[in-house]
């Protein structure tokens, strides 16, 4: 399996691809891969002649430092994850210093109002470095497709629009959540949950689904407060966000109106760990 630490190296391997006009299917990940950066990969190979997954933990996106430290590195663990799936698979592991060549700062966007709701608001300047490093990874890459996972449906529709606005020749394509069997949404951060933390986080997802069993008869007030409410009865938990939000122009909702489409997005701490999860409400 072939793995590239230098973005020169994997430009000059991908350049005959390139030039032949073989389709090339794009992972992007920040590593501590699971079942979910997997389905991502298994779809890419099914859809490209080519797949490359990159594993980078983009400085740029955190605002916390704490975060940026403690998040998980396993990058010989992910390379055997991979290999078990497809020795095909192209892996991208760069430093920062290849990335960012000794300037690690964060271009600033404009995603047309979609970054200053939900993430945006708790997590200054998070979508800049998003921006920066996918826009950066793209040039490098340069993919058919790219493929992405819809618990981060934010960073989804930034990316999208990234794509829109600097006119990048790139599909993007969104998939499916991948869950545990108690409903807790797959992420990197899971692997700092504590078992019995991993069991109580279940409330989430069970919370969410509530929401969208409410959502027809109650109104975005009542299902916020339904929420705050439950999630204040446990002493695990700390609520940052709820929003039910129009799922395109990602702008909270107080009433809901016919013919739109709506979801709704929390973000929780679990002692110190950050979740975030979404579900369609129509």
């Amino acid at each position: 399996m072939l793995i590239f630490n230098k973005q020169s190296e994997l430009k000059e391997h991908l350049m005959p691809f390139l030039t032949s006009k073989n389709t090339i299917g794009f992972v992007p990940t920040m590593g501590a891969l699971h079942k979910g950066h997997l389905s991502l990969l298994e779809k890419s190979l099914q859809e490209n002649e080519h797949t490359v997954i990159s594993i980078f933990v983009n400085p740029t996106q955190f605002n916390n430092p704490e975060d940026l430290k403690k998040y998980p590195r396993t990058l010989k663990r992910d390379v055997e994850k991979i290999a078990e799936l497809s020795k095909k698979i192209i892996v991208f592991a760069p430093s920062v210093d290849d990335i960012y060549e000794g300037n690690t700062v964060s271009q600033h966007f404009s995603y047309d109002g979609l970054e200053h709701q939900m993430e945006g608001k708790h997590r200054p300047g998070h979508f800049d470095g998003v921006g920066t490093i996918v826009k950066r990874l793209f040039e490098i890459v340069q993919p058919t497709n790219a493929y992405f996972g819809e618990k981060d449906f934010q960073q989804l529709q930034i990316v999208k629009k990234l794509v829109q606005k600097y006119h990048i020749p790139v599909n993007i394509i969104g998939c499916p959540i991948h869950r545990e069997p108690n409903g807790l949404a797959m992420s990197s951060r899971n692997e700092r949950l504590s078992e019995t933390e991993k069991t109580e986080a279940a409330l989430i997802y069970k919370t969410l689904l509530e929401a969208k069993a409410k959502f027809h008869q109650h109104s975005i007030k009542n299902i916020s407060e339904y929420v705050k409410k439950t999630f204040e009865k446990h002493r695990l938990f700390s609520l940052e966000y709820f929003e039910i939000a129009n799922e395109n122009s990602l702008k909270p909702s107080i009433r809901k109106s016919k013919g739109k489409k709506y979801r709704a997005f929390i973000a929780v701490f679990v002692n110190n760990i950050r979740l975030i999860d979404t579900i369609s409400l129509n």
